[in-house]
């Protein structure tokens, strides 16, 4: 569709983000799921994308939780290997993308310190337009703020926002806003969708 501006979420759609996997692989599934039963740190992290220091965030909680202080501090000292690794076709859908010239931006729930290891880390994230970071705007998805901040910027209407997102809830409060919207669960379907779209041909999508 001409006008379309597509927006990227990151995490579970260009980046793997599974916390518990790499938890699993250091101690186990079992001290892993004791350690995410007494330690919230998905609430910490969601912290960290609204806007709270990356460094000084898991280093109280791990001075709030001794028992757990070693395991805790692997989620700052060693964060690159949480959010890994890049989903290749994915990749390859935005390249082509911005190749063809396609508009791409990106909306994602991140922390400002890890958004900035992850540009270091992954340059194909350097491709968008711009990067909408839930740290930097201290809003996040799904919150209809976060949307209308994104609107505000690019001064596009609703529907002109194509945006895809592994989470039913973001995706949701996306469409309730008028824009359309992916449900992501594999980059096929994706694939499939921006080929409807005509955003891409099938051969270009492949």
């Amino acid at each position: 569709m001409s006008g379309t501006l597509l927006v990227w979420d990151i995490g579970n759609v260009l980046l793997e983000w599974r916390p518990e996997r790499y938890y699993d692989r250091r101690i186990g599934e079992t001290r892993r799921r004791a350690l995410f039963g007494e330690v919230d740190l998905d609430g910490t992290n969601l912290a960290i994308d609204g806007g709270a220091a990356f460094r000084d965030a898991i280093h109280a909680l791990a001075e709030a939780h001794p028992g757990w202080r070693r395991e805790i501090l692997w989620w700052h000292d060693d964060w690159l290997a949480l959010c890994a690794p890049p989903i290749p076709r994915s990749v390859r859908l935005l390249e082509r993308c911005v190749e063809k010239g396609v508009p791409c931006h990106a909306l994602t729930n991140f922390g400002a310190d890890t958004f900035a290891m992850a540009l270091e880390a992954y340059p194909f994230l350097r491709r968008f337009d711009a990067a909408h970071v839930s740290a930097h705007l201290r809003l996040l998805k799904p919150d209809p703020a976060i949307y209308a901040a994104v609107e505000a910027r690019t001064g596009l209407p609703p529907e002109a926002h194509l945006f895809v997102d592994d989470r039913a809830e973001n995706v949701a409060a996306a469409e309730a806003r008028g824009w359309r919207a992916h449900r992501f669960d594999g980059p096929e379907g994706w694939a499939a969708r921006l080929v409807a779209e005509g955003v891409l041909a099938a051969d270009e999508a492949g």
